[in-house]
């Protein structure tokens, strides 16, 4: 049995053998949950015509479902003791992406944030929480979890005082917010930057990039059984069969760099690489969207056009693969992407839409699937390559 007490300290940047927990995997599940119901939203409204509209609610509240698991993951990676209270302090935080989670349709039908700020709130009092026991046990971080419980709490306030802003406010003060809770992991990190550990941290992250990959397989899995109501077709089993091909395609993208490599030893550029995964994964979630829209599509008269379609999976996709290599440049020495290859296959899919006319939704998504594909193919040649050269040079 675990501890019911223990000090809470700052834990060894090369502990080895440090993974992720049975805990941190169950806190996973919460987020599962909240995932979903973003993408469902976003699916209804391309499916009603409403994309255009959906894309910033989207973002607003997929934004605090990430920086939500964000927050815990760095501060987890320093200070995880895994004693009663810890586990106590992430239920409670559990129990906010739950309330966080029941908001999102008031969010995008409404634009009334309130459930979304209190199930913030809830899981941001169990992050405090725990930054106090390390304030109260542990001397040598003490100046570091003080900031950040400090820091967060202001911003949560700002938060709540959102909520009496009149409408046109709104965004402003979104966006104000944003800036604030970016930042006080700069202004905390100056007392001494926290001891998080690498391979953990790549450990997690990769964990919460299959999280949102199967959050696409749970969609197209629902529009495929929607769709078998109406007799199996052709048609169905090529779209289903594209965006399967589609998400393999990406995890292997996503796998074949070496992030720890790149945390480990380029420490400092770590928030660059953190706060860029942010739109990664807004993209990945919002490819399974396109993906779920592009399969309804084989059966139902969607509202949005086959260009807005279209788009609902080419551009996400295309904004993954340009960020894979991205995000991965400054911390590797060589990113196994190609960076012209890269662009390329971005450009390709960005103007795979606009043959929707001729190809159909369902030829344009099996086409997205067909150049990511390609990009990987390349991906795997290259590192062949360089491997052989590698091994072929003299020592």
């Amino acid at each position: 049995m675990n501890a019911l007490r223990s000090r809470v300290v700052a834990r060894d940047i090369d502990e080895p053998h440090r993974k992720t927990t049975p805990l941190e995997l169950l806190f996973d599940l919460t987020f599962v949950v909240a995932v979903a119901s973003v993408v469902a939203q976003l699916t209804h409204a391309i499916e009603v015509g409403h994309a255009f509209e959906a894309i910033t609610p989207f973002l607003m509240v997929f934004f605090t479902i990430w920086w939500a698991w964000n927050q815990f993951t760095w501060l987890a990676s320093a200070y995880d003791t895994d004693d009663v209270p810890y586990r106590l302090f992430t239920m409670l935080q559990m129990g906010g992406i739950l309330v966080l989670a029941a908001g999102v349709p008031m969010a995008f039908d409404a634009g009334n944030f309130a459930a979304v700020t209190i199930g913030y709130l809830i899981l941001r009092l169990g992050l405090i929480a725990t930054l106090l026991r390390a304030v109260k046990d542990d001397p040598e971080t003490r100046a570091t979890a003080g900031r950040y419980a400090l820091g967060i709490g202001i911003v949560q306030a700002g938060w709540l005082l959102r909520l009496l802003l009149p409408a046109e406010w709104g965004m402003v003060s979104f966006l104000a917010l944003v800036v604030a809770e970016l930042t006080v992991p700069l202004w905390a990190d100056r007392a001494k930057r926290l001891s998080w550990h690498p391979h953990h941290i790549a450990e997690r992250y990769g964990k919460f990039t299959i999280l949102v990959l199967g959050e696409s397989v749970l969609s197209v899995t629902i529009a495929v059984q929607e769709a078998l109501e109406d007799g199996l077709s052709s048609s169905l089993v090529i779209a289903s069969g594209a965006g399967l091909v589609l998400l393999f395609a990406l995890w292997w993208l996503y796998f074949s760099v070496p992030a720890v490599e790149g945390l480990k030893n380029k420490r400092e550029r770590y928030l660059f690489w953190n706060y860029g995964h942010y739109f990664l994964y807004a993209a990945l979630a919002a490819v399974g969207t396109g993906i779920e829209v592009a399969v309804r599509s084989v059966t139902s008269d969607l509202e949005s056009s086959e260009l807005v379609v279209g788009y609902s999976l080419a551009l996400p996709v295309a904004i993954v693969v340009l960020l894979l290599w991205l995000l991965h440049a400054p911390m590797v020495e060589t990113v196994s992407i190609p960076r012209t290859a890269t662009v390329i296959a971005a450009v390709v899919i960005l103007a795979l839409p606009f043959a929707a006319s001729i190809l159909g939704t369902i030829g344009v998504a099996v086409a997205v699937a067909v150049a990511t594909v390609v990009l990987l193919l390349v991906a795997l040649l290259t590192g062949r390559m360089r491997a052989n050269a590698l091994q072929s040079s003299p020592n």
